[in-house]
Protein backbone atom coordinates (compact mmCIF):
# COMPACT_ATOMS: atom_id res chain seq x y z
CA UNK A 1 0.00 0.00 0.00
CA UNK A 2 1.49 3.84 -0.64
CA UNK A 3 0.61 4.96 2.75
CA UNK A 4 3.28 2.22 3.98
CA UNK A 5 6.06 2.87 1.24
CA UNK A 6 8.16 6.16 0.49
CA UNK A 7 8.80 7.13 -2.77
CA UNK A 8 11.02 9.82 -4.17
CA UNK A 9 10.07 11.99 -6.98
CA UNK A 10 11.36 15.11 -8.33
CA UNK A 11 9.97 18.75 -9.86
CA UNK A 12 11.28 21.25 -11.12
CA UNK A 13 9.01 23.68 -9.55
CA UNK A 14 9.83 27.64 -10.30
CA UNK A 15 8.06 29.36 -7.72
CA UNK A 16 6.84 29.27 -4.20
CA UNK A 17 3.20 29.26 -6.35
CA UNK A 18 3.75 26.49 -7.90
CA UNK A 19 4.58 24.71 -4.64
CA UNK A 20 1.13 25.68 -3.05
CA UNK A 21 -0.59 24.76 -6.25
CA UNK A 22 1.11 21.45 -6.15
CA UNK A 23 0.02 20.73 -2.26
CA UNK A 24 -3.51 21.38 -2.67
CA UNK A 25 -3.59 19.54 -6.09
CA UNK A 26 -2.01 15.81 -4.45
CA UNK A 27 -3.37 13.59 -2.55
CA UNK A 28 -0.05 13.01 -0.65
CA UNK A 29 0.95 16.22 0.28
CA UNK A 30 4.78 16.49 -0.18
CA UNK A 31 7.40 17.39 2.16
CA UNK A 32 10.37 19.28 1.53
CA UNK A 33 13.68 17.74 1.88
CA UNK A 34 16.15 19.25 -0.27
CA UNK A 35 16.33 22.32 -3.18
CA UNK A 36 19.21 21.98 -5.36
CA UNK A 37 20.24 25.43 -6.95
CA UNK A 38 20.46 27.00 -9.09
CA UNK A 39 18.65 24.59 -10.95
CA UNK A 40 15.71 24.87 -8.05
CA UNK A 41 15.51 20.74 -8.31
CA UNK A 42 13.03 19.78 -5.47
CA UNK A 43 13.04 16.66 -4.20
CA UNK A 44 9.75 15.46 -1.98
CA UNK A 45 9.09 11.90 -0.26
CA UNK A 46 5.49 10.61 -0.41
CA UNK A 47 3.82 10.35 2.62
CA UNK A 48 1.08 9.02 4.00
CA UNK A 49 -2.63 11.34 3.71
CA UNK A 50 -1.85 13.49 7.05
CA UNK A 51 -2.77 17.18 8.08
CA UNK A 52 0.95 18.20 6.91
CA UNK A 53 0.36 20.30 3.68
CA UNK A 54 -1.23 22.88 5.82
CA UNK A 55 1.23 23.08 8.05
CA UNK A 56 4.24 23.08 5.35
CA UNK A 57 2.76 25.78 2.83
CA UNK A 58 2.52 27.91 6.18
CA UNK A 59 6.31 26.99 6.80
CA UNK A 60 7.15 28.14 3.25
CA UNK A 61 4.73 31.38 3.15
CA UNK A 62 6.08 31.94 6.56
CA UNK A 63 9.69 31.87 5.59
CA UNK A 64 9.06 33.77 2.13
CA UNK A 65 7.58 36.52 4.27
CA UNK A 66 9.92 36.75 7.01
CA UNK A 67 12.88 37.20 4.28
CA UNK A 68 10.93 39.89 2.90
CA UNK A 69 10.28 41.72 6.20
CA UNK A 70 13.88 41.23 7.19
CA UNK A 71 14.79 43.66 3.75
CA UNK A 72 11.94 45.58 4.12
CA UNK A 73 13.80 48.41 6.94
CA UNK A 74 17.23 48.30 4.97
CA UNK A 75 15.49 49.09 1.52
CA UNK A 76 13.26 51.64 2.94
CA UNK A 77 16.76 53.38 4.60
CA UNK A 78 17.89 53.25 1.42
CA UNK A 79 14.92 54.59 -0.62
CA UNK A 80 14.89 57.66 1.87
CA UNK A 81 18.67 58.40 1.33
CA UNK A 82 17.71 58.63 -2.73
CA UNK A 83 14.69 60.11 -1.59
CA UNK A 84 16.84 62.97 -0.07
CA UNK A 85 18.12 65.91 -2.49
CA UNK A 86 22.12 65.54 -2.83
CA UNK A 87 23.38 69.16 -3.77
CA UNK A 88 26.74 70.44 -5.10
CA UNK A 89 26.90 74.08 -4.61
CA UNK A 90 28.69 75.96 -7.48
CA UNK A 91 29.97 79.32 -6.61
CA UNK A 92 32.63 81.73 -8.59
CA UNK A 93 32.30 85.07 -9.77
CA UNK A 94 30.00 86.67 -12.50
CA UNK A 95 31.44 85.46 -15.82
CA UNK A 96 33.24 82.41 -14.47
CA UNK A 97 31.51 80.39 -16.64
CA UNK A 98 28.95 78.52 -13.80
CA UNK A 99 26.30 78.53 -15.83
CA UNK A 100 28.15 77.26 -18.70
CA UNK A 101 29.89 74.18 -16.97
CA UNK A 102 26.54 73.08 -15.05
CA UNK A 103 24.70 72.87 -18.42
CA UNK A 104 27.57 70.61 -20.01
CA UNK A 105 27.17 68.82 -16.40
CA UNK A 106 23.75 68.04 -17.04
CA UNK A 107 24.50 66.37 -20.62
CA UNK A 108 26.96 64.28 -18.74
CA UNK A 109 25.53 63.47 -15.79
CA UNK A 110 22.61 62.60 -13.73
CA UNK A 111 22.25 66.13 -12.68
CA UNK A 112 19.17 68.83 -12.35
CA UNK A 113 20.92 72.29 -12.98
CA UNK A 114 19.25 75.30 -10.92
CA UNK A 115 20.64 78.18 -11.06
CA UNK A 116 19.15 80.99 -8.31
CA UNK A 117 20.07 83.87 -9.99
CA UNK A 118 17.84 82.35 -12.88
CA UNK A 119 14.76 81.54 -10.27
CA UNK A 120 14.89 85.21 -9.07
CA UNK A 121 14.93 86.37 -12.70
CA UNK A 122 12.18 84.31 -13.84
CA UNK A 123 10.23 85.06 -10.41
CA UNK A 124 10.78 88.83 -11.10
CA UNK A 125 9.24 88.37 -14.16
CA UNK A 126 5.99 86.10 -13.23
CA UNK A 127 2.83 88.06 -13.85
CA UNK A 128 1.58 88.94 -10.23
CA UNK A 129 4.72 88.26 -8.26
CA UNK A 130 4.84 90.06 -4.70
CA UNK A 131 8.64 90.19 -5.02
CA UNK A 132 8.47 90.77 -8.61
CA UNK A 133 9.65 94.21 -8.15
CA UNK A 134 11.88 93.87 -4.86
CA UNK A 135 14.11 91.34 -6.64
CA UNK A 136 14.68 93.74 -9.55
CA UNK A 137 16.04 96.64 -7.51
CA UNK A 138 18.53 93.95 -5.65
CA UNK A 139 19.50 92.71 -8.91
CA UNK A 140 19.86 96.30 -10.54
CA UNK A 141 21.92 97.35 -7.51
CA UNK A 142 24.36 94.03 -7.38
CA UNK A 143 23.16 92.95 -4.31
CA UNK A 144 22.01 89.85 -2.81
CA UNK A 145 18.40 88.84 -2.94
CA UNK A 146 16.58 88.16 1.12
CA UNK A 147 18.01 84.65 2.18
CA UNK A 148 14.05 84.00 2.78
CA UNK A 149 12.78 84.35 -1.25
CA UNK A 150 15.94 82.72 -2.93
CA UNK A 151 15.72 79.71 -0.58
CA UNK A 152 11.83 79.10 -0.93
CA UNK A 153 12.56 79.26 -4.57
CA UNK A 154 15.09 76.50 -4.53
CA UNK A 155 13.43 74.29 -2.18
CA UNK A 156 10.14 74.06 -4.40
CA UNK A 157 12.23 73.96 -7.59
CA UNK A 158 13.92 70.50 -6.08
CA UNK A 159 10.81 69.70 -4.39
CA UNK A 160 8.86 69.85 -7.78
CA UNK A 161 11.53 68.43 -9.85
CA UNK A 162 11.47 65.08 -7.63
CA UNK A 163 7.76 64.85 -7.96
CA UNK A 164 8.34 64.51 -11.39
CA UNK A 165 10.86 62.05 -11.08
CA UNK A 166 12.07 60.33 -8.05
CA UNK A 167 15.37 59.80 -9.95
CA UNK A 168 16.31 62.93 -10.10
CA UNK A 169 17.60 63.44 -6.95
CA UNK A 170 21.07 65.37 -7.40
CA UNK A 171 21.18 69.41 -7.79
CA UNK A 172 23.80 71.33 -8.80
CA UNK A 173 22.69 74.83 -6.76
CA UNK A 174 24.62 77.64 -8.94
CA UNK A 175 25.14 80.82 -7.52
CA UNK A 176 24.37 80.31 -4.18
CA UNK A 177 25.27 80.69 -0.77
CA UNK A 178 26.53 83.87 -1.73
CA UNK A 179 26.78 85.18 1.70
CA UNK A 180 26.60 84.60 5.31
CA UNK A 181 22.99 85.42 5.56
CA UNK A 182 22.63 82.34 2.61
CA UNK A 183 24.46 80.34 4.44
CA UNK A 184 22.83 80.00 7.78
CA UNK A 185 19.25 80.21 5.77
CA UNK A 186 19.87 76.98 3.81
CA UNK A 187 20.83 75.80 7.33
CA UNK A 188 18.12 76.56 9.22
CA UNK A 189 15.35 75.77 6.50
CA UNK A 190 16.91 72.47 5.15
CA UNK A 191 18.93 71.27 7.72
CA UNK A 192 18.20 67.41 7.70
CA UNK A 193 16.19 67.74 4.34
CA UNK A 194 19.51 67.93 1.91
CA UNK A 195 22.88 66.79 1.94
CA UNK A 196 25.48 68.99 0.75
CA UNK A 197 28.05 66.92 -1.05
CA UNK A 198 31.30 69.67 -1.69
CA UNK A 199 31.18 73.24 -3.17
CA UNK A 200 32.57 73.90 -6.64
CA UNK A 201 34.26 76.64 -7.34
CA UNK A 202 35.33 78.19 -10.77
CA UNK A 203 38.65 80.51 -10.02
CA UNK A 204 38.53 83.18 -12.21
CA UNK A 205 40.17 86.34 -12.50
CA UNK A 206 38.18 89.70 -12.08
CA UNK A 207 39.23 91.15 -15.64
CA UNK A 208 38.61 87.91 -17.10
CA UNK A 209 35.09 87.55 -15.82
CA UNK A 210 34.44 91.14 -16.31
CA UNK A 211 35.11 91.05 -20.28
CA UNK A 212 33.37 87.38 -20.61
CA UNK A 213 30.16 89.46 -18.78
CA UNK A 214 30.71 92.23 -20.91
CA UNK A 215 30.48 90.26 -24.28
CA UNK A 216 27.86 87.67 -22.93
CA UNK A 217 25.83 91.10 -22.36
CA UNK A 218 25.61 92.16 -26.17
CA UNK A 219 23.07 88.59 -26.45
CA UNK A 220 21.92 88.28 -23.31
CA UNK A 221 19.41 90.99 -22.30
CA UNK A 222 20.60 90.96 -18.58
CA UNK A 223 20.26 94.32 -16.77
CA UNK A 224 23.56 93.64 -14.94
CA UNK A 225 25.67 93.00 -17.78
CA UNK A 226 27.26 96.39 -17.99
CA UNK A 227 30.42 97.85 -16.25
CA UNK A 228 28.58 99.38 -13.34
CA UNK A 229 26.93 96.72 -12.31
CA UNK A 230 29.56 94.14 -13.10
CA UNK A 231 32.22 96.02 -10.57
CA UNK A 232 29.25 96.01 -7.72
CA UNK A 233 28.70 92.13 -8.08
CA UNK A 234 32.52 91.53 -8.32
CA UNK A 235 32.88 94.07 -4.90
CA UNK A 236 29.60 91.85 -3.23
CA UNK A 237 31.38 88.44 -4.18
CA UNK A 238 35.00 89.08 -3.02
CA UNK A 239 33.71 90.40 0.14
CA UNK A 240 30.33 88.17 1.01
CA UNK A 241 31.01 84.94 -1.31
CA UNK A 242 34.46 84.09 -0.63
CA UNK A 243 34.46 84.03 2.44
CA UNK A 244 31.15 81.56 2.40
CA UNK A 245 34.30 79.27 -0.02
CA UNK A 246 36.82 79.60 2.86
CA UNK A 247 35.07 78.42 5.48
CA UNK A 248 34.08 75.33 3.64
CA UNK A 249 37.41 74.97 2.71
CA UNK A 250 38.32 74.46 6.06
CA UNK A 251 36.23 71.34 6.02
CA UNK A 252 37.74 69.82 3.14
CA UNK A 253 34.71 70.12 0.67
CA UNK A 254 35.74 72.47 -1.60
CA UNK A 255 37.03 71.55 -5.20
CA UNK A 256 38.38 73.86 -7.19
CA UNK A 257 38.73 74.30 -11.07
CA UNK A 258 41.14 76.87 -12.90
CA UNK A 259 38.06 78.52 -14.85
CA UNK A 260 40.12 81.17 -17.01
CA UNK A 261 40.73 78.66 -19.84
CA UNK A 262 38.82 77.34 -22.14
CA UNK A 263 35.32 75.58 -21.74
CA UNK A 264 36.74 72.07 -22.83
CA UNK A 265 39.72 72.36 -20.71
CA UNK A 266 37.76 73.20 -17.74
CA UNK A 267 35.38 70.98 -18.04
CA UNK A 268 37.87 67.99 -18.54
CA UNK A 269 38.47 68.89 -14.57
CA UNK A 270 34.73 69.43 -13.71
CA UNK A 271 34.90 65.74 -15.01
CA UNK A 272 37.18 64.48 -13.18
CA UNK A 273 36.39 65.61 -9.95
CA UNK A 274 32.57 64.12 -10.84
CA UNK A 275 34.10 60.78 -11.39
CA UNK A 276 35.97 60.72 -8.34
CA UNK A 277 33.26 61.97 -5.96
CA UNK A 278 30.91 59.52 -7.62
Amino acid sequence: MMHHSYVKTHWSLKSTAEVVSFCSSTSYPPILTRIHRPTRLIIFVATPPVHVCSCWCCFMIGRLFGNVSQRVPSLLYRVSLMMKPQVVFVLGGPGAGKGTQCSKIVESYNYTHLSAGDLLRAERAREGSEFGQLIGNYIKEGKIVPVEITINLLKKAMEETMQKDEKKFRFLIDGFPRNEDNLQGWNNVMDGKADVKFVLFFDCGNEVCIDRCLERGKNSGRTDDNRESLEKRIQTYLQSTQPIIKLYEKHGKVRTVDASRSVDKVFADVKAILDKEG
